[in-house]
């Protein structure tokens, strides 16, 4: 009996057919698990960007009456990535700004497409119809304005901010581009990069500290440059890099002490990858324990997203995905031996989250995190760290709120079409692309188009609930937007740059992490 017990066992093993799906291993080695800081250094640093500071905080709030130089000086400082410092006084001048919108009167392009993105980017709304002044009468813009490549550019990052609904915005992203695109080649440097650069990647898309990291650079070669403001730039980003490796060493060592690499050797190794994906949702010093939190929660996401993609079998996943709802350690018995390492993991972190939170009297933060779907997970796990975000916060978030539900869209939609061919060849039934083809009775083609226009006005909702939405902070709204700007970088021209990190997701962690300015 016993025999024959083992027998059928063995048989079962045998019949199991696992998708493995053989992936890279890690780009880094240990490359971030010993960080020499020098404290004297940091020191130095942290003395000359006080000082930095004060000169360009004089620069915001000074009393120069000429909007435009005060825009533009606000733009630099935002795209630099040091707006941060500054949050107060910049966000008074752009509601004295909003407020004097009746008053607001320029025929220069570049000016009044700068006015409409910023106040748009800070939540304010102003209609799309002061751009009508450089339309004719039939809808379409001016021929004249085709050789302004300052003033395209310009419109077409604020073009990027449209809504739906919005003709005006619609003709004019098209107008745009399609004259960029005519004119880029011709242009002189740094202009030339700039307009190459937003072509493939529009400003609000993009991860803020990506798009800093880089603008530093173009901002440099610019004759008009501050040089306060520039070094400020330098050295804020470098100091923020020391931050920012601290931590990832400290992610790498817990992440080498697990050793799920070769305890579940069919999960993709990405921890770098994983801590990049939290600068993304926010760089900023305030953010350590949450980045910290939720690179944690991102590397377990992806090895449960390979347990179901790469390895367990129908049955299997079953019983795992009942007891990931049920959240109990007693549904460990239930389950093969390589997902109760997984699901003891993910459980362990969890209790670490609620005892840390439980001392500041936020463990409240955790229990709605446990109780969200995949895909609301992440945007939930981004708040637990954030000490300002209120009960009410995590609430309105399980509301299913529009701008979420939109995330929840880019996010499914995008990871299908970039994974789509790679699924295909690895046997993987039911696919999100070829379920609408058999549901809708379309082309593969017509199929991945309509996928492209879903994300689409996804973004548009996005922008919309910006500047609709008034039941929770800018700074909760912020992590929602950022996680999908991650998706359009990270799976950029249908390339899943998270699987595989080399042409992607390399060169931007090593700006961000490797890599620092000379000062």
């Amino acid at each position: 009996m016993a025999s024959a017990t083992v027998e059928n066992v063995v048989n079962y093993q045998q019949e199991i057919v696992r998708p493995l799906a053989n992936f890279s291993p890690s780009l880094w080695g240990d490359l971030f698990t010993s960080v020499p800081i020098d404290n004297q250094v940091v020191e130095f640093y942290a003395q000359e960007i006080e000082s930095l500071k004060e000169k360009v905080r004089r620069m915001i709030v000074s009393n120069n009456n000429n909007m435009a130089e005060k825009l533009n000086l606000i733009d630099s400082i935002e795209r630099l990535g040091v707006s941060y410092h500054f949050e107060r006084e910049i966000e008074e001048q752009i509601l004295n700004s909003y407020n004097a919108c009746s008053r607001f009167e320029s025929d220069d392009l570049h000016t009044v497409a700068l006015y409409f993105r910023l106040l748009r980017q800070h939540g304010h709304h102003i209609s799309s119809g002061i751009f009508r002044k450089f339309m004719e009468s039939d809808g379409k813009f001016k021929n004249s304005l085709r050789g302004d490549a300052k003033g395209l550019l310009s419109l077409y990052e604020a073009a990027n901010l449209r809504t739906r609904g919005e003709g005006i915005l619609d003709e004019a992203l098209t107008f745009a581009t399609a004259h960029l695109e005519s004119i880029a080649p011709h242009l002189s440097s740094p202009l030339k990069e700039q307009v190459a650069h937003a072509l493939e990647q529009c400003l609000q898309r993009g991860i803020p500290r990506v798009e800093a990291r880089r603008y530093i650079s173009v901002y440099e070669e610019y004759e008009s440059k501050n040089d306060s403001l520039l070094r400020l730039a330098k050295m804020d980003f470098n100091l923020l890099q020391m931050l920012h490796r601290k931590e990832l060493c400290e992610l790498s060592r817990w992440w080498k002490e697990l050793d799920l690499v070769s305890k579940l050797s069919y999960a993709r190794d990405r921890v770098v990858e994983c801590y990049f994906w939290t600068l993304g949702v926010y760089f900023e010093p305030q953010y350590s324990r949450a980045r910290i939190m939720l690179a944690k929660t991102i590397a377990m996401i992806s090895v449960i997203d390979d347990t179901y993609d790469s390895y367990g079998t129908v049955d299997e996943l079953e019983i795992f995905t009942d007891a990931v709802e049920r959240w109990d350690i007693k549904e460990t018995d239930r389950l093969p031996d390589y997902m109760k390492i997984c699901y003891r993991v993910l459980l362990d972190l969890y209790d670490q989250y609620e005892q840390e939170l439980r001392q500041q009297g936020r463990s409240f933060a955790v229990h709605y995190a446990k109780a969200t779907v995949p895909y609301y997970l992440l945007a939930a796990t981004s708040f637990i760290g954030i000490n300002s975000v209120t009960r009410e916060a995590f609430d309105w978030l399980m509301g299913k709120p529009k701008i979420q539900v939109a995330n929840v869209t880019i996010c499914r939609i995008v990871d299908d079409v970039a994974t789509y061919e790679i699924e295909k060849k690895r046997g993987q039934s039911a696919t999100g692309i070829e379920c609408y083809m058999k549901d809708y009775g379309v082309s593969e083609e017509e199929a991945m188009e309509e996928f492209k226009n879903i994300a689409e006005n996804a973004w548009k909702d996005i922008n919309e609930e910006c500047v609709k939405e008034k039941s929770v902070s800018m700074e909760v709204l912020k992590r929602v937007v950022n996680l999908s700007r991650l998706i359009d970088v990270v799976y950029k021209h249908n390339q899943d740059g998270y699987t595989h990190p080399e042409k992607v997701l390399k060169p931007l962690i090593t700006g961000l992490l490797v890599d620092s300015f000379n000062v």
